[in-house]
């Protein structure tokens, strides 16, 4: 059977190929995607072939969708054909085979939509789970593409007083407002450090989750961090262009700096700050269900795969690109 999917060829060159779908093995199941998300931060860092990636071609990428199970393997038992089940690193393409072992269905009261972006989602999370946030604690996240907005929420259903949200798009600040951040602020405001100070009663900020990747983010978080506060690195620091004092600024007010890769995670069970990805895909799950967790706004493009060239184009072109944007893998 033939699939196709969304190849990078070279340094700003996406395309869509043709592959041979394979038949699932004992143990796997053989998915049809529904729905992928385009991660813009990791995927134009790759794209680009920016430092710290393995600047390689051809690439594929896509760590975050949906599927329906097509097809089941020998010795399969929990797993049927129709079931829709969360694809984690499937790669932008019409057809996956994964092991069954691990994989989480979505709940019925789920629409696919919104289950695609439940991946990126648990990469926000176990990003905030890392910080140990308290309730009434100020989180301050920085930065406001898709692992951020998704904080943003997160730290306000953990009981985060106030949650900040930094961005330089006046439309992503809006965003952060309207899916329950207390203050937004652009990064480069002059009144930012007295307002957080303000807003907490002289402190600092307790929680800083820092998600755009850059080195100077990392320097104002120090900037901004309460005494005792902790950092939480979950977007990429690639670049290491900013010296910082780390007597000054980390070992005299014992700011505690975390990594927070999502790779860093138990593989089989959870323990406080650290859940697996099957566990916090559950609760995500069930947090879009009541209400609680907002997708559809975030969504701002859902597009057939066979645009994935002026896509991609725009991406490279422009950090900025529109926030949520998701390939139909239907439309083809």
């Amino acid at each position: 059977m033939e699939g196709y999917r969304i190849v990078f060829a070279g340094i700003g060159q996406a395309a869509l190929e043709a592959y041979a779908v394979q038949e699932p093995q004992d143990g796997e199941v053989l998915i049809e995607t529904l729905y992928s998300v385009l991660s813009a931060g990791t995927e134009r860092a790759n794209l680009l072939a920016m430092p710290n990636t393995p600047a390689s071609f051809p690439a594929y990428m896509g760590y975050c969708a949906v599927g329906r199970i097509a097809a089941c393997g020998s010795s399969v038992q929990d797993l049927a054909p129709g079931n829709r089940v969360i694809v984690y690193h499937g790669r932008h393409q019409t057809h996956t085979i994964m092991k069954a072992e691990g994989l989480v269905k979505v709940r019925d009261d789920v629409a696919s939509l919104d289950g695609a972006f439940t991946v990126i989602a648990s990469m926000s999370l176990q990003g905030l789970r890392k910080v140990r946030l308290e309730l009434g604690e100020s989180v301050l996240v920085m930065g406001q593409g898709l692992l951020g907005i998704f904080t943003t929420q997160l730290a306000r259903l953990d009981g985060g007083m106030p949650v900040v949200a930094l961005d330089f798009s006046p439309e992503r600040r809006q965003l952060a407002l309207q899916l329950g951040a207390d203050a937004v602020f652009a990064p480069d405001d002059t009144g930012l450090k007295p307002a957080l100070l303000d807003l907490t009663h002289g402190r600092g900020m307790n929680a800083i989750i820092e998600v755009t990747g850059s080195a100077r983010a990392l320097e104002q978080a120090l900037e901004l961090a309460a005494r005792q506060g902790r950092i939480a690195l979950l977007g990429c620091t690639r670049v290491s262009d900013k010296p910082i004092d780390f007597y000054q600024m980390v070992h005299k007010p014992g700011v505690s700096i975390i990594g927070a890769h999502n790779f860093v995670r138990p593989s089989v069970d959870s323990y406080p700050g650290y859940w697996t990805r099957q566990d916090d895909y559950r609760v995500l799950l069930d947090l879009i269900a009541s209400g609680r967790l907002k997708v559809r706004p975030i969504v701002s493009e859902v597009v057939s795969p066979a645009k994935a060239g002026p896509i991609y184009a725009r991406l490279a072109a422009d950090p900025q690109a529109p926030l949520g944007i998701v390939f139909d893998w239907q439309a083809l």
